[in-house]
């Protein structure tokens, strides 16, 4: 379990910085199999590691000092490609105004329906793996921070039961199972007809069709599905899994991120490609936050 702590969150990070040289490019229906890896990840990774920090801090959720472990990442490292949404809020926390309040500020009091939260969720759906319930509340409140429409928390839900079930897969998985599971666990009807949705299309070998009926942009609604069916599809090897999913353009980081970490939880750090792990961005920093992780959740099942 230790391992498969550590393929999740570099195997989201790997995902990460290989995607981030095809997003938004233009749809291509075909493979992606040279990729000139830099190892550079962006601000999904960034976050992520905001959040397991946090967690390892406080042990366990602690909804503020998650706030500010994310701001003093970003005025560190304000270049990590950030989007619109959290920026905002950040600026807003700065100003005065209540962390539990500024994200509800966006987008006509509405919030963020976009998949940052979904992107960084990786830390928290490894602590609470073993709890459904518990794992849906902390995913929710995680998401709050910056992405307050009920679609971005959401999505941070729907990521995260993905994640811990691939955590417990054994040899004889089903990938229309795995996809249906997840689907009865979602709350939500979008989330619902969309994994239902990518049931039906694990034989589909024309992306743009996949792309068509599962998305590839910011929305969550429109990429966690989509993450979790490229690794459904391709379940028997990591690499295959985010290389399909950085082939679909779009949002290609995040979506690649999402699917790293859902095939780095099955797989371990193990089933990772060594060279890529060699060159990934402050990989042993990111490890060290996975065993870190491993640790806690250890010592918090044991009392």
């Amino acid at each position: 379990m230790e391992s498969k702590f550590i393929g999740c969150m570099i195997g989201c990070a790997i995902g990460d910085a290989l995607g981030a040289a095809y997003e938004g490019c233009p749809f291509s229906n075909v493979d992606v199999t040279d990729v000139a890896f830099t190892g550079r990840w962006t601000d999904d990774t960034h976050m992520m590691i905001g959040m397991a920090e946090s967690l390892i801090e406080c042990r366990g959720f602690n909804g503020e000092h998650m706030t500010w472990t994310f701001i003093r990442n970003w005025q560190k490292e304000p270049w990590r490609g950030y989007g619109p949404g959290p920026p905002r809020v950040f600026r807003l926390i700065l100003s005065g105004v209540s962390w539990r309040e500024a994200a509800k500020k966006l987008y006509g009091g509405m919030g963020s329906f976009g998949n940052g939260a979904a992107m960084r969720i990786a830390p928290i759906a490894l602590l609470y793996h073993d709890k459904p319930e518990e794992l849906r509340e902390v995913a929710y409140r995680s998401a709050e921070i910056t992405h307050a429409h009920e679609l971005g928390m959401e999505g941070a839900a729907v990521q995260a039961y993905a994640i811990s079930l691939a955590l417990k897969i054994n040899k004889e998985f089903s990938p229309e199972e795995y996809l249906k599971e997840i689907a009865y666990f979602t709350r939500s009807r979008a989330y619902r007809d969309k994994l239902l949705t990518a049931v039906r299309l694990l034989d589909e070998r024309n992306r743009r069709i996949i792309v068509k009926e599962l998305g590839n942009g910011v929305e969550a609604f429109n990429s966690v599905p989509t993450a979790i069916y490229c690794f459904a599809k391709n379940h028997e090897d990591y690499a295959k899994a985010v290389l399909y999913a950085v082939s679909l353009r779009g949002d290609a980081d995040t979506i690649a991120a999402m699917t790293g970490a859902i095939a780095g939880a099955h797989h371990g750090e193990e089933g990772i490609p060594r060279a890529w792990i060699e060159r990934l961005e402050r990989a042993e920093y990111i490890k060290k936050l996975a065993r870190e992780l491993w640790k806690l959740k250890t010592l918090l099942s044991s009392t």
